[in-house]
């Protein structure tokens, strides 16, 4: 079964390891040139592609000419989207004589549209998962496949959550290629209207408001944390990025002001718990355990110490 297929990211080397493994013919695989400007942790589909004999192009724009043709003079089954970044539209997607396939980084119908391992933290949820869906003009809105969930643990960031979405995909995949390169192609509605959809995120989106709950604030923290650009706010007027905290269960606070910083434990010297920076919030304290401000990291105590400095004493 000959399959065209639209790769990026991580979850494009899954998808096309996959597809080999499973007997699928790939005569051409659409990727994207990498960008300079973005933090590119991932591994590349155009190396994993150019190792292996694969045609890898890059279009700019796949929906125009001459790539809906040459995509035509394949004559593929199937196309399959694995983390590719373009909308594909109806005629691309007229194509293939079985269909268009995506993997979709949640349950659908729940969180379409971009960044789904971002938003489902940033929304504190405790399950997610990986979907294989057929592709329609409106984004993640065709009929499902299949599915895996994939639990996510309270301490989880969107890195480690990525690694298990990755190994949920092969499963998945593991389970459907062989039924679909049989011809016996599992179908069900994708009930939308059930579901919920989330844009795209910015690095301004990483913008802490203090008058939030210190969990909620901790699950955009770990939402946006390396290798992404990071949960912040401003202190005396410079950007202090929060690379990790924790919310303090039971903290009591006292009355202050939201972004108010203190510093508990570890003064005096009969005090057993470590030295701290608290951020007072909209409900609770949150420990930071990681920053940078002004040029420098600190970690644990070091950041009472370095914010010691600071002469608001308060973030906003």
């Amino acid at each position: 079964m000959r399959a065209v297929v639209f790769a990026y990211h991580n979850m494009g080397i899954v998808g096309l390891r996959a597809l080999l493994f499973h007997g699928f013919e790939v005569p051409m695989v659409l990727s994207h040139e990498d960008d300079p400007k973005e933090n590119r942790w991932f591994a590349s589909v155009t190396d994993f592609c150019r190792e292996r004999g694969i045609p890898v192009v890059h279009p700019k724009d796949v929906n125009a000419a001459p790539w809906p043709e040459r995509i035509r003079g394949l004559r593929p089954d199937l196309l399959f989207s694995f983390y590719y970044r373009s909308m594909l539209k109806e005629e691309v997607l007229g194509i293939p004589r079985l269909g268009a396939m995506n993997l979709h980084g949640s349950l659908l119908p729940k969180y379409r549209g971009r960044a789904p391992v971002n938003w489902v933290l940033v929304k504190g949820e405790r399950e997610t998962g990986v979907t294989l869906h057929f592709m329609t003009v409106k984004p993640d809105a065709g009929d499902i496949v299949g599915q895996v969930a994939v639990p996510i643990d309270f301490g989880d960031t969107a890195l480690s959550l990525f690694g298990k979405m990755e190994g949920a995909a092969a499963r998945l995949l593991g389970d459907l290629l062989p039924r679909i390169a049989g011809g016996d192609i599992p179908r069900r509605p994708n009930e939308i209207a059930r579901g919920s959809y989330f844009g795209g995120r910015k690095p301004e989106d990483g913008r802490i408001d203090w008058s939030r709950p210190a969990v909620e604030i901790y699950n955009l923290v770990r939402a946006v944390t390396r290798p992404y650009p990071g949960a912040f706010a401003e202190l005396d007027g410079e950007k202090l990025t929060v690379w990790w905290a924790v919310p303090l269960a039971g903290d009591p606070g006292g009355g202050i002001p939201p972004g108010t910083i203190r510093v508990a434990g570890g003064r005096p010297a009969s005090c057993p718990s470590p030295r701290r920076a608290v951020v007072e919030t909209g409900a609770g304290g949150l420990q930071l355990e990681e920053i940078e401000w002004r040029s420098r990291t600190a970690k644990g105590a070091e950041i009472a110490d370095l914010l010691a400095g600071a002469v608001d004493g308060r973030l906003s």
